[in-house]
This record gives structure tokens, C-alpha cells and sequence, in this order.
């Protein structure tokens, strides 16, 4: 198969689709790949590493969407890489469709297949194309929010770790999963005091025997919501209904309440973002003010951590695009069920129920899309 790797081109991002020793399998398998020249460079990958793999080196994003049958990808496409696509293209990537339309109508028009990394499954249920990128966001949360609070960003000034005589600040994380549990992870490593609320109770029993009596787990519900956000330094949203629009779990009022200088930060902002207030930002300008409290909303935020996220996201990757590129999409997709859940566009259908749903389109399940 001839697979084509595009510099990504959103706002400051530099991941790659695929990495040197991705494009080394490939090859070795009997593959051809081809990379747009500068794909890697930004996290130190230069096109003689991908030419020593057994890459082609592509002039510019034409050349590679033009030669190639499957498109590899980090971040959905933008309006001039939809434009490229054509009938029957492979599109392997993230996409967060349920809260873009134009997107959503821009792939239905193509007559792509666009297999969506976020709602691949696994047998235990499990989102594992979404989890190294959630684990990376959950971790820069922290960071990202101990940086807002400083008082030149806007934030009130206050040290998540504390120091002898002085509070430590507090933390709450709304949603329990890959992304809570890794910001629960950096904050308390801060010593800052962490509540993480969320709605299984299985998963906060899960919680409470990993980080014992440091973790606060609380069972999410409009009161408790409202009184932890409130009484926090710091917000994490970190709540996620695969492929599916985020819920709103904190209001315009409730923001309205929190404390000066006190920050937000919504990880969810890909599905369309879990606060009232939130808006995707760039990493160029990652924050803005609402009732003088502190939005970071970035849409990409593992992109600004690139190299990392690169190596984390190929790590997971390349066993599907493997599987894709050697039996086909059809055989790949017939075969794996889990697979089979990413496909979320295909010849002008949508083939994901809940993105259908966000934009009150037909659905088609994707073995009748496919005639499985």
C-alpha cells in the first residue's frame, strides 16, 4: 500500500503521523511510504532519518495526498487537507467529529473512509489510540494550570505545592479516567490537595486503592460539582463519552462564582469542551479570561509536549496501520471489530452513531456501510 505522512499543519503542532522506526515496518512489509519533507523536524526528525527508514521524501502536502492510498495523520484534517481527499482514500486520525460540522460535511463530501484514532476500542472497552494522548494531557493539565495561576498569567497567585505555614492550593478533577487519573497523579506529586469526582463508583473505589487516604474520590452530582469547583484553585475538565459531544458540567453562573484568578482547564475542548465558557485556544494564545478566571482551552495540548506525544501516539498506532496497510481496509476492518469502531465516515455515510447524532444526520452502522 502507498502511504502517504502530511506535516501537520493546525496551530503550533508538531507531532508526525508516523516516526523513523514506523516507517522502517512499513517498508520492511513491503510498503511504500511517503513523508512530506519537514514533517518531523520540529521534534528533532529529519528527513534523512525517514530516508535511511526507506521513506520517500515528498515535496509538499499535493505530492503525498495525491500518491498516497491511505493518508496517516495526528490531528484532524483542516479545510485545505479536506479539499485533498478523494473517493476511496484511507484517512487514519484523530478526528473529534461530534462538535465540527463543517468537518463532519467536508469528509461526507470527499467520499473518504476516515477511521477515527479516539473511538478505536479494545476488549476491555478501552480507547487505546486516545489513551497515550490522554495521558499526556492529563499530565500537562497540571502543569499548564500551575503555570496559569501564577499571577502574570492571570491567575491568584497561588503555589499548587504550598510552603511550610502556607496552604497548598486545591485541585479538582472532574472525570476519573485516563486524563483524571493522570493530572491526579502530577498534582499530588505537587502536594497540592486533589479532589477527583466522578460518576462510577467502581472506577473511584479503583482511585481510592491506587492513592489511598492523599486522593479525595467524590461521587459527581450537581451539588458536589458545584461545591468543588467553587472551593478550587485549579479546575481540570476531564470528561469524555466516546466520539460523542462533552457534557457541560460547569455553567455560565457557576463560573461566575468561582474565585478570582482561579483557573480552568478543559482537556475535553476536542469533543466541544466541558465548561459553559470554554472556546478552543492555541498554543499561541492558550488563555483568555472569563469573569477574571482563567480558561486554557487549547484544542491540541499534547502537541505542545510533541516529541513525547509523537513516540507515545506511533507506539499505539502503527500495530492498526500495519493491519490496515497488509490485508486491506476492508479485510482489516471486517476482522477487527475494535478496529471497526473507528470508522466513523465512509463513502459519504456516517458510520458513527454518536457523531450522527450530534448533527442530527442519517446513521449507518458501519457493517452495513462496509456490506459485512
Amino acid at each position: 500500500m502507498r502511504i502517504g505522512v502530511p506535516r501537520e499543519i493546525k496551530n503550533n503542532e508538531y507531532r508526525v503521523g508516523l516516526v523513523p522506526a514506523g516507517v522502517r515496518e512499513l517498508v520492511h512489509q513491503g510498503h511504500q511510504v511517503m513523508v512530506e519533507t519537514h514533517a518531523g523536524y520540529g521534534i528533532g526528525l529529519d528527513d534523512d532519518a525517514y530516508r535511511t527508514a526507506g521513506a520517500t521524501i515528498g515535496a509538499g502536502p499535493d505530492e503525498v495526498f495525491t500518491t498516497a492510498e491511505m493518508v496517516v495523520k495526528v490531528k484532524e484534517p483542516q479545510a485545505e487537507e479536506i479539499a485533498r481527499l478523494r473517493d476511496g482514500q484511507i484517512l487514519f486520525t484523530y478526528l473529534h467529529l461530534a462538535p465540527d460540522l463543517p468537518q463532519t460535511q467536508g469528509l461526507i463530501d470527499s467520499g473518504c473512509t476516515a477511521i477515527a484514532y479516539e473511538t478505536v476500542t479494545d476488549a476491555r472497552g478501552s480507547l487505546p489510540l486516545l489513551a497515550p494522548m490522554s495521558e499526556v494531557a492529563g499530565r500537562m493539565s497540571i502543569q499548564a494550570g500551575a503555570h496559569c495561576l501564577e499571577k502574570a498569567q492571570g491567575g491568584c497567585g497561588v503555589l499548587l505545592g504550598g510552603v511550610p505555614g502556607v496552604a497548598a492550593g486545591k485541585v479538582t478533577i472532574l472525570g476519573g479516567g485516563v486524563v483524571g487519573t493522570n493530572a491526579a497523579r502530577m498534582a499530588m506529586g505537587l502536594e497540592a490537595k486533589v479532589t477527583v469526582l466522578d460518576r462510577s463508583l467502581k472506577r473511584l473505589n479503583e482511585l481510592d486503592m491506587q492513592f489511598g487516604p492523599w486522593l479525595n474520590t467524590i461521587y459527581s452530582n450537581i451539588d458536589a460539582v458545584e461545591e468543588y469547583v467553587l472551593d478550587a484553585d485549579l479546575v481540570i475538565g476531564a470528561v469524555l463519552i466516546p466520539g460523542a459531544a462533552a457534557p457541560k458540567l460547569v455553567n455560565r453562573d457557576l463560573v461566575s462564582r468561582m474565585r478570582r484568578g482561579s483557573v480552568l482547564v478543559d482537556v475535553a475542548i476536542d469533543q466541544g469542551g466541558c465548561f459553559e465558557t470554554s472556546r478552543a485556544t492555541t498554543h499561541a494564545e492558550p488563555t483568555y479570561l472569563v469573569d477574571d478566571v482563567v480558561h486554557y482551552c487549547v484544542a491540541n495540548m499534547p502537541g505542545g509536549l510533541a516529541r513525547t506525544s509523537t513516540f507515545a501516539l506511533n507506539n499505539a498506532t502503527l500495530p492498526f496501520t500495519l493491519a490496515i496497510a497488509d490485508k486491506g481496509w476492508q479485510v482489516a476492518l471486517g476482522e477487527d471489530r475494535h478496529l471497526l469502531e473507528g470508522l466513523n465516515v465512509h463513502a459519504g455515510k456516517v458510520t458513527y452513531k454518536a457523531v450522527a447524532d450530534a448533527h442530527a444526520m442519517a446513521f449507518t452502522p458501519p457493517e452495513q456501510a462496509l456490506g459485512l
